[in-house]
């Protein structure tokens, strides 16, 4: 069963990096083709919203990664519970980061002046 899985996700990632390989040229080309437009890519609204809400999601992974530890902490030692490894968390914290810029990105964006 193993020997036949193989192939089928070789070839899956195979073609996962020529997609990614085609995707970047595409966005390079649309980039030069709005540079040479003369128009700004990115306005200050949009820079001030995207800092902002970096600003912000970096504090909640902060504090997510010290709720995270303190939980891990106090559950190995007053309750016993085994020590988690340390994949888990990294996941978590990638995600808790990432959709929480994401979340506030479109808050702020909705809300108006950042």
């Amino acid at each position: 069963m193993v020997d036949f899985i193989w192939p089928i996700i070789s070839i899956a990632i195979l073609a996962l990096i020529i997609l990614i390989g085609v995707l970047l040229l595409w966005k390079t080309r649309v980039m030069l083709k709005e540079r040479k437009s003369g128009f700004p890519l990115k306005d200050e609204r949009t820079q001030k919203l995207n800092w902002k809400a970096a600003y912000y999601a970096m504090f909640i992974c902060q504090y997510f990664i010290l709720a995270y530890m303190w939980v891990t902490f106090v559950g190995h030692v007053f309750f016993g519970m085994p020590e988690i490894e340390a994949g888990y968390p990294m996941i978590a914290t990638l995600l808790v980061s990432a959709l929480s810029f994401l979340a506030l990105r479109a808050y702020f964006g909705r809300k108006g002046e950042p």
